[in-house]
């Protein structure tokens, strides 16, 4: 007789592969701005694959309080939120439990995120495509990646706001 083990395992991070951190400007709901916007997602090169990978990304959002596909989160207005943005030296720092990971952003991308004080996020379980060994998709492809009604659906969505180091 074969059972089902109903243990939880423990959450490792290696079990989310690299993570792909995005930065790009996208045209505000009025048309009459951009807004900064961050995208993280696995390239799905964990130690399981693909389908674990996009499976350690829903439990990590799930411990975060931040549901998939829902509305956006408004961190601004949550100290409490399991995420943070630090944006220093030209850098930005994201942290969540278990994993810290940064980029370089655009320019036009960090003027932007100083004078509004805060970034549209979006995590998906979406596995980012890739064009070899940790490098996830550039240009066209990756714009097609980001801007997919499956992976804007299957991502948490929150206002991150931008902090800085006080000296």
């Amino acid at each position: 007789m074969t059972s089902v083990s109903s243990e939880i395992r423990p959450f490792r991070a290696a079990d989310l592969g690299t993570l792909a951190l995005l930065a790009w400007m996208a045209r505000n709901e009025e048309g009459d701005g951009r807004t900064p916007c961050l995208l993280a997602c696995s390239l799905g090169d964990g130690p399981d694959g693909p389908e674990a990978a996009s499976a350690a990304v829903a439990r990590l959002l799930d411990e975060m309080g931040l549901p998939v596909g829902g509305d956006p989160v408004d961190g601004t207005t949550r100290p409490s939120l399991k995420a943070s943005m630090l944006v220093v030296a030209g850098q930005i720092v994201l942290q969540m439990p278990h994993v810290t990971t940064q980029v370089t952003p655009p320019a036009e991308w960090l003027k932007a995120v100083g004078k509004l004080g805060y970034t549209y996020f979006m995590f998906t379980t979406r596995v980012c495509p890739t064009t070899g060994p940790r490098r996830p998709v550039e240009g066209v492809e990756l714009a097609a990646f980001a801007g997919a009604p499956e992976t804007t659906n299957a991502a948490a969505h929150a206002y991150l706001p931008a902090r800085s180091l006080r000296v």
